[in-house]
């Protein structure tokens, strides 16, 4: 029986990270993937002559060369840095509401504060004050609460981090109200919420104020030819070092000895031994179909306890001419037929047309993404799973192209241009999301991430001695959080390693 130190099982975002760094920092590493390629979320794929980007819109947490954040780093340490190329945006988004605002704002926190004081004059101190409020939030969240919290001292954690203690943990609709009155501002700086699949009226203020700091701050970035070419990067690294991989190669089962991991059969049949398995699957998944035991209580505790996180309708468009003809001047857009104060998950929960989208046009900044003259386009609209459980199936191609249509028309308000130009389109559902990615629901995100269920307020699922969860369904969503909470995992079976020799 072949020995590893850890099995990885799925190949996607954080399950690439921990594979790689445990295999470069000298661990024994079996990689699975029941695909043919590396990726989950972060890959592509053709249809004629378009390759399309199957999820990435923006990824955070890299910062330029001069002024480098964790992402970087992280890369250059396990060597893909050199084998990807990076393209920054020099702008957060447009955002436009028809008819009532069309607005690009700077990806820069100073020009950014700046620029809307010059579009909401009489909101100005208004500004200047939220700005500095927001600054010293996510300073307290994001580097001074981690070292505070081990006190376990809740007068210390008020005395050292009070913008957080009183702003913090609110609502962010409610910490926008107190601020601003115009609504129309509040609809700007807003959208980001999409990125983690909550409206403002859940979305916990650090959360949010934190993504947008640190796009402006270290840049919203593109990658050369895709998310797929970092996913493979990653993968080339791992190889590198060592590291085995196994396509078309699902895990049956993780094997278990005394309450600790022991092993993983997989779908070939054979059984591999192990020391630990990192699971990039679900842990709904891991937990009740993978694991060779009954889920333990406290797990099942956990579970009872969450919600289902949101999935996502996105048509892939092929378009016959270039992004400045369509009217294109940003890669990524926000087009909404609402303020932002009126956007609910009501509508996410049905099939109806959307009052929200996302639209991004990727060979704006990459022009090797589309052959000559042409564009690939992404439109996203987030939806529950549950919208389709009662469409049967000799009615799902019909009826996802019909909601595909919705929303080229609500897109269609912001750039008229777009439906003459297709030559070729693809819809994927919350059900094509539940199939490829083997996710629950098709959750994008995992969990529903709202206050209860973020990390200040649970523990890590540790119920099996050896058995680790790294996905989105562990962390916050989105790429920098699943890249860093594989990254993260494979330092705690390192530091589990040592403490065991």
């Amino acid at each position: 029986m072949l020995h590893y130190d850890t099995v990885v099982i799925g190949a996607g975002n954080a399950g690439l990270m921990a594979a790689t760094r445990l295999q470069r920092e000298g661990s024994k590493t079996l990689l699975l993937e029941r695909h043919n390629v590396p990726g989950g979320c972060a890959t592509s794929f053709v249809r004629g002559d378009f390759e399309f980007e199957v999820a990435l819109h923006q990824l955070s947490g890299v910062g330029t060369e001069s002024n480098p954040f964790i992402m970087r780093r992280v890369f250059e340490e396990l060597g893909v840095l050199d084998k990807i190329d990076l393209v920054q945006e020099e702008e957060l988004y447009r955002i436009i509401i028809p008819g009532k605002l069309d607005v690009t704002l700077p990806a820069d926190w100073e020009e950014l504060k700046n620029h809307l004081k010059s579009l909401f004059p009489e909101e100005g101190n208004s500004v200047d004050r939220f700005f500095a409020l927001s600054e010293a939030v996510v300073n307290e969240y994001y580097f001074v609460l981690p070292r505070v919290r081990l006190s376990n001292d809740q007068e210390k954690i008020r005395t050292r981090c009070p913008n957080f203690s009183a702003y913090g943990l609110r609502s962010t609709t409610d910490v926008l109200n107190e601020f601003f009155k115009n609504e129309d501002l509040i609809s700007v700086i807003t959208p980001y919420w999409s990125y983690v699949g909550i409206p403002t009226t859940d979305l916990v203020f650090a959360e949010f104020i934190g993504m947008v700091y640190f796009y402006c701050v270290y840049k919203p970035w593109h990658i050369k030819g895709g998310s797929q070419m970092l996913s493979s990067a990653l993968l080339t690294s791992f190889e590198e070092a060592g590291g085995e991989v196994r396509f078309h190669c699902a895990a049956e089962k993780i094997l278990t000895e005394h309450g600790a991991v022991r092993g993983v059969l997989l779908e070939t049949g054979e059984t591999v031994s192990c020391d630990a398995v990192v699971s990039n699957a679900s842990p709904l998944l891991t937990y009740h179909e993978m694991l060779d035991l009954e889920t333990p209580p406290s797990v099942l505790k956990d579970f009872q306890s969450r919600r289902m996180g949101v999935s996502a309708v996105c048509l892939y468009l092929g378009l016959d001419c270039t992004p400045e003809e369509l009217g294109f001047t940003t890669a990524s857009t926000f087009v909404m037929t609402t303020a932002n104060s009126k956007v609910t998950e009501d509508r996410m929960y049905t099939l109806d047309a959307p009052d929200w989208g996302m639209v991004t046009c990727y060979n704006y900044i990459d022009e090797e993404l589309a052959p000559k003259g042409k564009s690939v386009v992404t439109l996203v609209a987030l939806q529950y799973g549950e919208a389709w459980k009662d469409v049967q199936p000799e009615q799902y191609i019909s009826t996802k192209y019909e909601f595909g249509d919705k929303l080229i028309k609500l897109v269609e308000m912001a750039y008229p241009k777009i439906r003459a130009h297709i030559e070729k389109a693809e819809v994927a559902t919350p059900m094509t999301m539940m199939r490829y990615l083997n996710t629950p629901g098709g959750a994008i995100y995992g969990f529903k991430q709202n206050l209860q269920d973020g990390h200040l307020f649970r523990e890590p699922l540790d119920a099996i001695d050896g058995l680790y969860s790294a996905s989105s369904w562990t962390s916050m969503g989105g790429f920098q959080p699943t890249y860093l909470n594989g990254y993260n995992t494979a330092r705690k079976i390192m530091k589990r390693s040592k403490i065991l020799r």
